[in-house]
């Protein structure tokens, strides 16, 4: 009786124990089901009605009015959105501190200011890509410029005559005109301004003879017939303009450069935490509402899984420090 009573316990510790580690797991594969359960802070590294505002605006309202979440949007201006991305990849990472972030400050910014405390690669996990959006190459409508050749050949005729205005240094839009440069074997004199407005005010009165811009920034310009787009820097034609060639087609096979948006979270945030906010902002990018809200931005939605943006967030960080570093910008 004492060897079957001890077998008989022996078997039910057993037994319990693997049902308890088995839940464990299960729990921590399971959808997050409790996620949210109490307000998502949304950090936007920007001041309020730029591209990547008008984004995470409708990402946060979005959430909020179809899954009666609570996604509360923050400003966190400053340094080109490093602040912002890093004040998340310091946050608990629990899911209820996320941020929008893009290009320019994850994959870009990282190598151009000196000692910025956090990696996007090591202290951020990827959550769901957003939208992209190519660059512009325009001019004024009353300019000499009808086609990207013969801007190409003017700047070939006269190196460093033809001058362009960004947004600033270091810039994705700065650093795809250099790019274009090295692709076409040109020289372009640019002049960076404080954002995409004063860039493109300048162009429109002729004090500079293109304008590099995001779709977004200039659409409004093109419309009312200002500004003459003369190519997008996309592999892909924009949806939003659909009449304007690319870059490539122009003559400069497999030249692609976009800016994209996505949401990140601090590394470490639960997998079952990072399917939910994926899953979620996933089925609000296939709405035809919030597609056409991109749209308008003159932005592209497409949602990628968190394994997918993250491969594309470590391949792009590796290859644009030989970009950045090819260019010679530098802020301290």
């Amino acid at each position: 009786m004492m060897m079957r009573r001890t077998f008989t316990t022996t078997t039910a510790v057993a037994a319990y124990l693997a049902l308890a580690v088995g839940g464990m797991a299960h729990a921590q594969n399971a959808p997050a089901a409790s996620y949210p359960t109490k307000p998502v802070r949304l950090v936007i590294p920007f001041p309020p009605g730029g591209g990547t505002d008008i984004l995470a605006r409708l990402i946060a309202n979005e959430l909020s009015k179809t899954n009666k979440w609570t996604v509360v949007a923050d400003n966190k201006p400053g340094a080109g959105g490093t602040i912002g991305i890093g004040e998340v990849a310091k946050a608990q990472p629990t899911g209820y501190d996320i941020v929008m972030g893009q290009k320019d400050n994850l994959v870009i910014g990282p190598w151009l200011y000196k000692n910025l405390p956090w990696n996007p690669t090591k202290d951020l996990t990827a959550v769901a890509h957003v939208a992209y959006t190519p660059v512009i190459i325009a001019t004024s409508a009353n300019s000499k410029y009808k086609t990207l050749a013969d801007v190409v050949a003017a700047a070939k005729a006269n190196p460093g005559a033809v001058t362009y205005g960004s947004p600033g240094n270091g810039t994705s839009i700065h650093l795809a005109g250099d790019l274009f440069e090295k692709a076409a074997g040109i020289k372009l004199s640019h002049v960076p301004y404080k954002g995409s407005n004063p860039a493109m005010m300048d162009a429109l009165a002729g004090n500079v003879d293109l304008l590099v811009s995001s779709v977004p920034s200039a659409m409004g310009q093109i419309q009312s017939g200002k500004l003459r787009p003369l190519a997008v820097t996309s592999a892909k034609r924009s949806s939003s303009l659909p009449d304007v060639p690319t870059v490539a087609e122009s003559g400069y096979k497999g030249f692609d450069v976009s800016t994209w948006y996505g949401v990140m979270a601090p590394a470490g945030t639960p997998a079952n935490v990072v399917t939910t906010l994926n899953t979620e902002i996933n089925k609000l990018l296939a709405t035809p509402e919030l597609k056409a809200a991109i749209h308008a931005q003159g932005a592209e939605p497409l949602a990628m899984s968190p394994a997918d943006f993250g491969k594309q967030l470590n391949s792009e960080y590796t290859q644009w420090k030989g970009i950045v570093e090819a260019s010679g910008v530098k802020i301290e």
